[in-house]
């Protein structure tokens, strides 16, 4: 293409400009977008004017409190994603030709995710220091749609969607238990029929997330309603409710954290639990893994191990009282 058609680009820095205007667009927020690139609103805004003002046209319409693309703003974020997946293979070669002394990942997980994969990805940048790495964690249903615009690399899924455009790999168990505080009724009792742990009021995470989906699969499979008390948005508010005395739950194990000794929470002996479920890698049918890409997904697989499931916080089973 010559210069000479590209050459308002090229005279602003817009590269910034562009990058910042993919994540307004992208999420329909200038202060979304600013809290994700780490950014002060008033600077988002000021950018946007700047590129605007560099493409000549508008590029945003605000109707009510959401911001809308225009005709233009349309036809740039797709000149966007383009041009940035261009970028990113770019990189991906450079980084192949460097080896492993400089290279970047981008790596998106589940809410319950953030309790290991943090670990793993600490333990690897530590072996290979010169890896830039990004992490984001979103809840299941927004993982999906990140995975389709194919805005990360790499995935991590407890319950991953069912479609033959995605890769899995199965790297760590899962297990799904039944959670109440220390101090509940059904703590001291062995094989608990599930109909009677379903007279509990049930605290389940938010529509859209992958715990939310499993806890109603399995009712579903005992024939049983939920009595759900609470849809609460964090793994934190759920274990917070069960302490007050609100109820139980079904979890992830990993929700206790790793080398922790969580006193006031005991896993109830219920009939069809644990769940033995999987920690999956994901990413999109057809994608080419960069040379880090491949050599994180080896790490985890061979220290996964030792890294998570040795450290795993132990859950009191609490004995039956003495009769």
């Amino acid at each position: 293409m010559p210069q000479s058609k590209i050459r308002r680009f090229l005279k602003h820095g817009t590269l910034p400009q562009l990058s910042v205007f993919e994540a307004v667009a992208r999420l329909g927020n200038f202060t979304r977008a600013a809290e994700e690139l780490y950014m002060a609103q008033p600077t988002v805004s000021v950018h946007m004017k700047k590129l605007s003002e560099t493409v000549g046209l508008p590029l945003f319409e605000q109707v009510g409190r959401k911001v809308h693309l225009t005709e233009a703003g349309r036809q740039l974020h797709e000149a966007c994603r383009e041009m940035f997946a261009v970028l990113a293979r770019t990189e991906d070669r450079f980084a192949d030709l460097r080896g492993l002394k400089s290279g970047r990942l981008r790596i998106a997980v589940s809410t319950t995710g953030k309790y290991f994969v943090p670990r793993l990805l600490a333990a690897y940048v530590k072996a290979n220091p010169g890896i830039d790495i990004s992490m984001q964690v979103q809840n299941r249903q927004t993982l999906i749609e990140r995975l389709a615009a194919n805005t990360d690399e790499l995935y991590v899924f407890a319950n991953p969607p069912q479609e033959p455009e995605v890769v899995t790999q199965a790297i760590l168990p899962n297990p799904m238990v039944a959670f109440a505080a220390a101090g509940h009724p059904l703590a001291k009792q062995k094989r608990i029929p599930f109909a009677r742990f379903a007279e509990e009021p049930l605290l389940i995470r938010e529509p859209g997330s992958g715990t939310h989906m499993v806890t109603l699969h399995c009712y579903e499979k005992h024939n049983v309603e939920p009595n759900i008390r609470m849809e609460l948005g964090s793994n934190e508010a759920i274990k917070q409710a069960i302490l007050a005395g609100l109820g139980v739950s079904i979890m992830s194990r990993y929700t206790l954290g790793l080398d922790t000794d969580p006193r006031d929470l005991a896993m109830l002996d219920v009939e069809g639990l644990p769940l033995d479920g999987q920690w999956y890698f994901v990413y999109p049918v057809g994608k080419q893994p960069s040379l880090v890409m491949r050599s994180f997904m080896d790490f985890v697989r061979e220290n996964g191990k030792a890294l998570v499931l040795d450290h795993l916080a132990p859950i009191d089973r609490r004995e039956s009282a003495p009769a």
